[in-house]
């Protein structure tokens, strides 16, 4: 078991973090295009509980790669902390004929390009999201790493959004 701890910050300008991240010595990693599936039952059971069901399609140039995560209910905690399932899979059809079968369907869907970078023991999303616009996370191993890590990238004083992009995606686009 896993616990993801994150912080998700709305930002003006990605091209000025990334200049950032390259001016302190920041790898980076790759540039993602990730189409999200989010599922759930016909109450809304996972919704209404703050936790979610996905599969992830993943394109990294012309390699493509499937996930299947299990998110909880967010613990308290001035960041994004719950906990994180995640697993590899090759057959991403079948997957999701199981998920059906277990009278799951299809709810939600969300897109977005990420360019993923790795600084000071942190994974640091650069997203870009149709509709909701751009934003920074950044997830580490313990709240005081990713917030340090946050201050070096000087966006001290941006609020942390603990709502995940298909609540928000939700707010903005109540039919979805």
């Amino acid at each position: 078991m896993c616990t993801e701890i994150e912080a998700k910050l709305k930002v003006d300008s990605l091209p000025e973090i990334e200049h950032k991240l390259d001016e302190l010595g920041a790898e980076f990693l790759a540039e993602q295009l990730q189409t999200d599936y989010f599922f759930d039952d016909v109450n809304a059971t996972l919704t209404k509980t703050d936790r979610c069901l996905r599969l992830r399609r993943q394109k990294v140039g012309k390699s493509e790669s499937f996930f299947l995560t299990y998110k909880g209910t967010k613990e308290k905690s001035n960041l994004k902390k719950r906990q994180e399932i995640e697993s590899e899979i090759t057959d991403a059809n079948s997957v999701h004929k199981l998920i059906s079968a277990l009278g799951y369907e299809q709810v939600l869907i969300v897109e977005k390009k990420r360019r993923l970078w790795q600084f000071d023991n942190c994974e640091v999303a650069l997203d870009q999201l149709p509709l909701l616009g751009e934003f920074v996370e950044i997830e580490g191993p313990n709240e005081e790493k990713i917030v340090a890590v946050q201050n070096t990238l000087g966006l001290t004083g941006l609020p942390h959004i603990l709502k995940s992009y298909a609540s928000l995606l939700k707010e903005t686009t109540p039919t979805a």
